[in-house]
């Protein structure tokens, strides 16, 4: 699973991807620490007006 977000104003972003194997998850920040990425999934509401799939 691969995610991308972008901040509203542009300023900032998070992108990581996310491995679910057979010995355990395992969790890649793309230059970022993996604290921010958690941070964000973690506080993600998302908006279940905005279907972009």
């Amino acid at each position: 699973m691969k995610l991308v977000a972008e901040e509203l104003t542009g300023q900032d972003y998070i992108s990581f991807n996310f491995y679910r194997l057979g010995t355990g998850s395992r969790l890649f920040p793309c230059e970022m620490p993996a604290r921010t990425v958690i941070d964000f999934v973690l506080c993600l509401i998302p908006d279940p007006l905005q279907d972009d799939a």
